[in-house]
Formats: C-alpha cells, sequence, structure tokens
C-alpha cells in the first residue's frame, strides 16, 4: 500500500462507513484496537494514511475484510461529492480565488454540493485547455517554485521521514563510533567527513556566494572560520550538508526538481547526522511519557539551532509516535518562508502551489509572537480555524538580521503530548476568507482609502534561497563560479590542472 494506491480522504470515508454500519462510536473502536480515538479521527477526516497493519485489525473489529476498507470508491455519492469537495479546495486554482474554506456539513445538501462540484469540474476543464505552466517574460516554463511544490508534496506523502537518509547517516555515525546518547561531537563529524573521504579546511576568504566549496578532485571540503558562520552550531551545519551531497550520491542536477531534491536531502541528511534517529527516538519518548515535547529540549541536548531540532521534530514524530505536526519559518510581517504540514492545517498558497512570499493570518501563533508582551519567549497558542483547532509553539531567532519566527504545532486533540500545552491564548481565524485579515476594517478605510499612498518594501529574500527561474539551468544557481574557481587555484597550490 503506497500513497499512490490509497487516497486517505476515499480511505477515511469508507473506515466512517463501517464503524456506523457496524453501530460502534470512535471511542469503542479505540478500545477494540488499541488506538487512541484522535488518531482515529485523523484516519477518518483523511489527515493520516494507515499502516496495513492497521487497517487488518480495523477490518477485524469491525467485522469485514481489508479490501473493503482499501477499496479505491466512496462507499456512497454523498462520500464521493465530499471527497470531490475536499480535493476541490486544495487545488491552487481555487486557492488562488481566496475564499472561505466550504465544510461538506449536514446543512449543505447533496444538490448544492453537486452543483458546486460541477462548476469547479468545469473551471479546470477550461484551465486545462489553456497553455500550462507559468512563464517568464520570454516564455520559458518556470521550474524552481512548481519543484518546491512537488516536493513539499512529496514530504508530506512520507510524514517527512526519509529512511533511506538515516540509514546512510546512521551507518556513517556507527562507523565512526558514535555511540549516543548526546550531541555528536566536532571529532565525530571529522571522522565522518574522512569516512567519506574527505578533509575539512577552514578558510577566511571563501567567496561570499557560497557556504562550502569542495575540491573534488583533492578531496577537501573548505568551510568558513568560525568566525564567519556564527558560531559553532552553524559551522557544524555547513560541514554536514555539504558532506550529505557526497554521503547521497549526488550529481550535478539538471532541472530545478533536482536541484531542489538534493537541497531538501542533503539538509536532511545534515540533521540526521548532528541529532541522530535512535537518541532523538528516545529523548521524544521520554519526554513524550512526561507530556512534555518540546523543540527547545532537542536543540540544547544535540547542539543544533531550534530550526533544526524542528525540522528534526517533524522528520520523526509522526513516522515513530503518529502525531501530526506542522512546521513555518516566517518573518515579521508573516510572510512564509517555509512550511510543512500533515496535520490538515491550511497554508497560503499562489495559484501554482507555491508558499514562499505567501502571507500567514495575521491572526497565527507566527504573527502573535511578535506582538507579544516578550516576543522572544516562546509564544505558545490554540487557533480556530476552518479546518481545525491548531496548538502551536512560535520561537524568534535573534541569530537572524531578520529575526525569523519558526512555528511548529500540531492538531488541538494531539496537544497535550508537547510542553505549552496549557497555554490560555486563543485565536480564531477565518482565513482565507479575504474579511477574517486581508481588508482593513471599514471605519479606517473609509478615512483613508484614495488618498493613502504606501511604498512597499522590498522582499526579495524570498527568492535568495531558491534557484532563479532562467531559460538556462544552473547546476549551481546564485553562485559566482569565477570566484570560486579562483578560490580554488589559490588553495590547491597549483595542483588544479588535471
Amino acid at each position: 500500500m503506497t500513497s499512490e494506491t490509497l487516497d486517505p480522504l476515499v480511505f477515511g470515508h469508507r473506515l466512517r462507513h463501517m464503524r456506523r454500519q457496524a453501530g460502534l462510536t470512535l471511542e469503542a473502536l479505540g478500545g477494540l484496537v488499541g488506538r487512541p480515538t484522535s488518531y482515529l479521527s485523523l484516519l477518518e477526516n483523511g489527515h493520516r494514511e494507515p499502516r496495513l497493519s492497521t487497517v487488518s485489525q480495523l477490518a477485524a473489529a469491525l467485522g469485514c475484510r481489508p479490501a473493503d476498507l482499501l477499496a479505491s470508491s466512496p462507499p456512497n455519492r454523498r462520500a464521493e461529492l465530499e471527497v470531490a469537495l475536499a480535493h476541490m479546495q486544495e487545488d491552487p486554482r481555487y486557492q488562488s480565488l481566496q475564499l472561505p474554506y466550504l465544510r461538506p456539513s449536514a446543512r449543505l445538501d447533496d444538490a448544492a454540493l453537486e452543483h458546486v462540484v460541477a462548476l469547479f469540474d468545469r473551471i479546470r476543464e477550461v484551465s486545462d485547455e489553456a497553455p500550462s505552466g507559468r512563464t517568464d517574460a520570454g516564455g520559458a516554463v518556470l521550474g524552481a517554485r512548481p519543484s518546491n511544490a512537488a516536493m513539499r508534496d512529496e514530504m508530506r506523502k512520507r510524514d517527512n521521514y526519509f529512511e533511506e537518509i538515516e540509514r546512510v547517516a546512521s551507518q556513517a555515525l556507527g562507523a565512526v563510533g558514535y555511540g549516543g546518547p548526546g550531541a555528536v561531537s566536532e571529532r565525530n563529524l571529522t571522522d565522518v567527513a574522512a569516512y567519506f573521504g574527505f578533509t575539512v579546511a577552514r578558510v577566511q576568504d571563501l567567496p561570499p556566494s557560497t557556504r562550502s566549496i569542495s575540491d573534488v578532485r583533492h578531496r577537501v571540503v573548505y568551510v568558513p572560520q568560525r568566525n564567519l558562520t556564527g558560531g559553532t552550531r552553524s559551522a557544524r551545519s555547513v560541514i554536514a550538508q555539504t558532506l550529505g551531497h557526497f554521503a547521497l550520491g549526488h550529481k550535478d542536477p539538471t532541472d530545478f526538481e533536482g536541484y531542489v531534491r538534493q537541497r531538501v536531502e542533503a539538509n536532511y541528511f545534515a540533521a540526521a547526522m548532528l541529532a541522530p534517529e535512535r537518541a532523538v527516538v528516545r529523548v521524544l519518548a521520554e519526554a513524550k511519557a512526561r507530556e512534555d515535547i518540546s523543540v527547545e529540549d532537542l536543540g540544547e541536548m544535540f547542539y543544533i539551532s531550534y530550526e533544526m531540532a524542528a525540522h528534526r521534530l517533524t522528520n520523526l514524530i509522526t513516522h515513530h509516535f503518529g502525531l501530526p505536526v506542522h512546521f513555518q519559518r516566517s518573518d515579521a510581517e508573516g510572510l512564509l518562508w517555509k512550511a510543512y504540514e500533515n496535520d490538515g492545517v491550511l497554508l497560503p498558497s499562489d495559484v501554482d502551489g507555491t508558499i514562499e512570499g505567501q502571507r500567514l493570518c495575521r491572526w497565527w501563533s507566527s504573527r502573535q509572537a511578535f506582538e507579544s508582551e516578550d516576543s522572544y519567549s516562546l509564544h505558545y497558542q490554540y487557533t480556530e480555524t476552518v479546518s481545525g483547532t491548531f496548538w502551536c509553539a512560535t520561537h524568534i531567532g535573534v541569530e537572524r538580521e531578520r529575526g525569523d519566527a519558526v512555528t511548529v504545532g500540531t492538531v488541538e486533540e494531539s496537544a497535550h503530548w508537547f510542553r505549552g500545552s496549557d497555554t490560555t491564548r486563543r485565536q480564531s481565524s477565518s482565513c482565507p476568507d479575504p474579511a477574517c485579515c486581508r481588508r482593513p476594517p471599514s471605519e479606517p478605510e473609509r478615512r483613508w482609502k484614495g488618498v493613502a499612498w504606501p511604498s512597499a518594501r522590498d522582499h526579495s529574500h524570498f527568492v535568495s534561497g531558491l534557484p532563479t527561474d532562467t531559460v538556462v539551468f544552473s547546476p549551481h544557481p546564485g553562485v559566482d563560479l569565477t570566484d570560486v574557481y579562483e578560490f580554488l587555484d589559490r588553495h590547491s597550490g597549483g595542483l588544479g590542472t588535471p
């Protein structure tokens, strides 16, 4: 069973249908299969994909065959329409309309639902008949943004867990004698570089357009001296990310999709190297038993940044403990830089699925944190949204010039496992309804509309971390290769000639 063969929404409807036929409540079914009600609720709502063993347990409890639950068709016409409505509202073409989320409640009768789905099907047909793909001024199809959206979709389907990368990192750490449970030492990291056949050289003159340079011929990885990277944590991260490309067998990418994938995989490898799976899972299991899971503890125990610790939690918390989560990194204006979710939280997106540069709701924790009395303390908050209620913890970094907010959260039902779940802060958001926060209040608008002329601040930093969408793809976008080659000539001692 894979994400390509199972639609979680269809499975959820079939599970609910079979449960009701059996006359069982969620709580009663949970007791029969040894699963919490919150987990079964996520399954029925299509927010989680079940494992085969779970499907077998559910079928036995419901008195049906596993095939009855795994069938690809919804159990009835109403369920078919509700699945279509859910998929419709995930479509970037629908999301670009910025309409409120439409829940298929009992008040929405079948006839109205038929009309809504049929209308959007026709809109989709008309859209598909038009030339596909966004283009630049010269007509070239843009690649970086769709590639990021596609990569994020794959991460969601995998619960952000890459078993093959975990395996490579674990083997390398085992080979150099790391036994845990604490942070990977500087010596461990140097030994891992040697394990992959490289030495690490710290230099003061690394070109400003690069984080590291690898001389593959002479097997040397050049990284900045610690005084240029903001400290030991950043320096360790750069080394681990660079080694990730070689550990995972990366070659020069030939398109944006390959470039984006390699960046994600190298960053994942770095996190798996600096916060090893077995050690992190042990820490999370102990914290879960105390109902005290926290990102900050992972950062302190493994000597990694808060952002890397947040990523690491998303890598492992769903796979090992079945807890759905979301991650966001945004600035003080709420402009989104990175995001991941498998808990059903709605992320703002462009018509092509792009989230980078989109503005988060004003009432979300990521923005409310900047308005709190002490914005540099962790900000805990529950937010009621059109797709459910979510608990979030937001950390504002002080090491970045922009002071980005890193947010990790989960559905309200799972919040009790996390530190800060006892917060009394609550907000309500009806985004993407423009009336929520995207339109100004009527009275100030009446006073100032037509006589105010603001000049927007440059937000070019939101594409600085992405490859430029150009007609000819470069395997090293954003890098000044002239500076790189001059640097290698200086440091190779004249040995650069083949």
